[in-house]
């Protein structure tokens, strides 16, 4: 049994840009897949979302434009940038040097040096 947990602060980024690299997508989409992608673990909340969109939009990673979704509504889509698939890269490779530290904590079992 896993519990849903908010997102780790300074991850959301990256959790975003990966998403999105996926397809284009809308806000609420979004919100889905992560938590699909995550096994229902992390939780991405509206307010947490669009302030954060925004600010990828502003940093010229993502863009977006007005489409109708399969119901048919109209919602903003979100597509990464040439800049974003390479922030992306950075992003990534930045993460896992940082997991791998943590772990390392993590699983110390042994003496100091």
């Amino acid at each position: 049994m896993s519990e849903r947990s908010d997102l780790l602060q300074g991850t959301l980024d990256l959790l975003l840009l990966k998403v999105i690299s996926l397809e284009p997508m809308h806000g609420w989409g979004i919100t889905l897949r992560m938590e699909q992608m995550s096994g229902n673990v992390l939780l991405l909340n509206q307010g947490s979302l669009y302030p954060a969109l925004e600010r990828l939009r502003r940093k010229g990673w993502i863009r977006s434009q007005w489409q109708i979704t399969d119901n048919n509504r109209r919602a903003r889509f979100y597509e990464l940038t040439p800049a974003g698939r390479k922030r992306l890269t950075v992003e990534r490779a930045a993460w896992k040097r940082a997991a791998t530290a943590v772990n390392a904590i993590v699983d110390w079992a042994g003496a100091l040096p």
